[in-house]
């Protein structure tokens, strides 16, 4: 029987990059673990439903929601995630299917119900504790790197952590890719300053004017990320943040990314 919520597909790539497990001890081992499928199962279930962890269906998953929260818990720690978004970006390049040259960049916010770190007064919300998706993709919206900061956090702060964020892209003979050739980006990230430092940077910046009419035509080229955004939050457990650890929402965030990248790949095949 297909496995609906973890693929083969997906589960032949997240296996490799999962920390092996302690030895049991030889007397008194206790328990079995559960299994580590099952327990991305249960994640999965929670990231695409939005229930709690407490309302995992142990009989379809087949762990309960403490241990699926707890793997989730040590698979961001051990650094998972980034690297599962990173294969998954390296097998796009090398299918021809990246589009580098042009990068978009935006941020949207999401109430956090629970507060935690990264969370501050959202100016969208009337105050209420929240925080910020910060996102930048490729010419297709394949999503790049994600950060997540407080929700009254200015978009350009992370301009710069974002671009930091990508990683270095193989895939091709040749050196790794990294950087793109032209960053896109709304009225939100009008500052000279940036726009050389993006020069510095051999990146050519493409960013709207304040106080400018709009017709410039560069929604012709940003209005993937918002797309992209769309992507995102039909992960429903992502449309408000629910933990109160900053690392295992953003652990979400970027199985999400890697998820939209694996879509991407089937969808070319």
């Amino acid at each position: 029987m297909p496995d609906d919520l973890v693929p083969d597909d997906l589960w032949e790539r997240v296996a490799p990059l999962l920390p092996p497990r302690p030895p049991r001890r030889p007397r008194y081992p206790g328990r079995l673990p559960t299994d580590d499928r099952a327990a991305l199962r249960g994640i999965m279930y929670v990231l695409c439903k939005g229930v709690s962890w407490r309302d995992v269906p142990a009989e379809r998953t087949g762990c309960s929601g403490v241990t699926a929260w707890r793997r989730l818990r040590d698979w961001s720690q051990a650094g998972v995630w980034p690297r599962l978004h990173e294969l998954l970006l390296a097998e796009l390049r090398s299918a021809g299917l990246l589009e580098m040259d042009d990068a978009a960049v935006d941020g949207s916010h999401v109430r956090a119900l629970k507060g935690g770190s990264h969370t501050g007064p959202s100016p969208v919300d009337r105050g209420r504790p929240g925080s910020k998706h910060h996102l930048i993709v490729d010419r297709n919206g394949t999503p790049l790197a994600v950060t997540l900061t407080g929700g009254n956090r200015h978009d350009v702060t992370q301009l710069l952590p974002l671009l930091d964020a990508i990683p270095r892209i193989r895939g091709l003979r040749g050196r790794p890719r990294h950087r793109p050739r032209r960053l896109f980006a709304d009225r939100g990230y009008d500052y000279d300053k940036y726009r050389r430092i993006l020069r510095h940077r051999g990146i050519t910046p493409r960013i709207a004017r304040r106080g400018v009419a709009h017709g410039s035509g560069l929604g012709k080229t940003r209005w993937v990320v918002e797309r992209t955004f769309a992507w995102l939050h039909q992960f429903k457990r992502l449309r408000i943040r629910y933990e109160r650890h900053a690392d295992l929402h953003l652990g979400l965030l970027q199985l999400a990314c890697s998820i939209i990248c694996l879509r991407r790949l089937r969808s070319s095949s």
